[in-house]
């Protein structure tokens, strides 16, 4: 029993070997690449070069048909309606409308029309179609949005100012007076200016002192002359009294 437990002891410390071999942990691999930060991956898609496409030879495209729309009759209408406004009156404003209810409309219509002020609506579509062919081209910018016209046939800028302080939804853009095109600051130095009526009387009035001044010196001279002549054959005569009483004198002396 002894002797089997020594030869498998001796079986098995003959079967280890004298060298041991250790493995040692792998060294960590550090040549994978990072990901790209997002910023740069943004800045890198964004610059990348795009190649221009190469352009086609003459001809291999047939050009686009461009469809001409036609003006309705409603549209041709309005457009004659809006040349004889344009023709006919010598204020034309434009204005904003923002929101103005009906109530509020039919108030100002009736407003304006005691100082024989219409208000005419045109879609800005016969606007744009219009005024680049007019006279009034330079219009054109002021019609964007919801628009309206004052006219009248004369400029009554003032009677206009004066209604629309009780309308404040109505914004005042611009207006063509006698033709002459106007800004809004343009307006209000236009509605300081004295009406025609004063014009005319103070020309009266000037042209009526510069004749009447006129008249007085052509009067005055005349007389100023005569006055002065008069003067002089009064001084002259008491020298000529003189020397006829020294002449008689003279003789007897000499005698």
């Amino acid at each position: 029993m002894a002797a089997t437990l020594c030869g498998r002891i001796v079986i098995k410390t003959g079967c280890l070997p004298l060298v041991k071999s250790v493995r040692h942990g792998s060294k960590a691999v550090t040549r994978h690449r990072k990901p790209m930060h997002i910023l740069k991956q943004k800045l890198m898609a964004v610059t990348e070069y795009i190649p221009p496409k190469p352009a086609a030879p003459p001809g291999a495209f047939t050009p686009r048909m461009q469809k001409t729309k036609e003006e309705s009759g409603l549209e041709r209408l309005l457009k004659r309606d809006l040349e004889s406004v344009f023709s006919e009156s010598k204020m034309i404003a434009v204005l904003q409308n923002n929101a103005t209810n009906a109530e509020d409309m039919l108030l100002l219509k009736h407003r304006l029309r005691k100082h024989d002020i219409t208000i005419k609506f045109f879609p800005n579509q016969v606007m744009r179609s219009f005024l680049p062919s007019s006279p009034y081209s330079n219009m054109q910018p002021l019609f964007i949005g919801q628009t309206v016209l004052f006219v009248s046939k004369e400029p009554k800028v003032k009677e206009m100012l004066q209604v629309l302080r009780s309308s404040p939804q109505m914004l005042l853009l611009g207006a063509c007076i006698e033709n002459t095109l106007l800004s809004r600051e343009g307006i209000l130095n236009y509605s300081k200016l004295p009406t025609m009526h004063t014009v005319h009387g103070e020309l009266v009035g000037g042209l009526t002192l510069m004749t009447s001044h006129t008249v007085s010196m052509l009067h005055r001279h005349p007389a100023y002359l005569s006055a002065l002549l008069q003067q002089y054959i009064k001084q002259q005569q008491p020298a000529d009294s003189a020397e006829l009483e020294a002449a008689p004198k003279t003789e007897e002396s000499a005698a």
